[in-house]
């Protein structure tokens, strides 16, 4: 997981009790564990993928985490998460020892459960190094607590309600996270203003910039780099503040300036078509009959009828 300066090559954690081995801890379930930061290997902070949902609780500033091609150093009180598939390292400070707890949960434990059932809610997984949260006292106290909890749980012997317990455990965790990001989400909006007037303007910017036309049209992924936030966070945020999703509102406004069109200029359908970034025509007519119940055609044809 965490880049040492004479090994940059990426490995793969295979299982449970590959990750164990690196905080020579036994292994007490083969699909969950958690690890102490500070007894950790320090080969565990080379380019890892750990190959199972981790969420991990920095206690200091030990290093600056790499993900995603991506750095960023945390101070005390952070957490972020990883998913399969992600790789990830830290640039070790010397002179700071790792602190802080990690929970790692195989993927075959979201089968059939209740917690995979919900577990769609939880897509910060995939967000950024710079979208973490950054914990309040109080939060940080009650996800030390879960991790306690789940510690606990794995401490017990094992009995028909092990599994059960430990998903009840790893959701509660999963879900304070949830929680503790829709404050932060809400901390962030104050500080950057109207995200919609933000988003409207950058959108009405580049629809009239006759760039669509050489570029395609604005997607989510194109928003989100310019709010310099990851996809899954801008929709997010969207979602809350806007109430519906970011695919929704770009369309939305793309409609918006197509109506435009139609009405004060003299271009074809096709050619708005173009001018907005569709390589095909029909595709625009398409979302303009399911956003608006018609066809731009018949969308002119009307309003010119109107005005007669």
């Amino acid at each position: 997981m965490w880049l040492m300066e004479t090994d940059n090559v990426m490995k793969r954690i295979q299982n449970i009790d590959e990750y164990n081995a690196y905080f020579h801890q036994p292994t007490l379930h083969s699909m969950v564990s958690v690890g102490d930061l500070s007894r950790a290997d320090l080969s565990l902070f080379r380019p890892t993928d750990f190959g199972m949902y981790c969420v991990v609780l920095m206690d200091a500033d030990f290093g600056a985490l790499m993900k995603g091609g991506k750095s960023m150093r945390y101070g005390a009180g952070t957490v972020f998460s990883m998913m399969p598939g992600q790789e990830v390292s830290v640039q070790l400070n010397p002179d700071v020892k790792p602190k802080g707890w990690m929970l790692v949960f195989r993927p075959e434990l979201l089968i059939k459960t209740g917690l995979g059932r919900d577990f769609y809610m939880f897509n910060f997984f995939s967000y950024d190094v710079q979208e973490a949260l950054l914990l309040s006292a109080a939060e940080r106290n009650i996800l030390l607590n879960c991790f306690a909890t789940i510690y606990a749980e794995l401490h017990t012997p094992d009995d028909h309600l092990t599994g059960h317990m430990l998903r009840l455990g790893i959701g509660q965790m999963l879900s304070y996270c949830k929680r503790f990001y829709e404050r932060q989400f809400d901390v962030k909006r104050k500080a950057n203003n109207d995200i919609q007037t933000r988003l409207s303007t950058l959108l009405d910017n580049y629809l009239s910039s006759g760039l669509p036309e050489q570029k395609g049209q604005p997607t989510v992924a194109w928003c989100a780099e310019q709010f310099q936030w990851s996809s899954n966070y801008f929709g997010d945020v969207v979602k809350r503040e806007l109430h519906i999703t970011a695919q929704e509102y770009v369309q939305g406004k793309i409609i918006e300036v197509a109506k435009t069109m139609l009405v004060s200029t003299n271009m074809t359908v096709t050619e708005i078509a173009q001018q907005l970034g569709f390589v095909y025509p029909n595709h625009f007519a398409r979302l303009f009959h399911r956003k608006t119940g018609m066809s731009p055609s018949d969308f002119k044809k009307n309003l010119n009828n109107s005005e007669r």
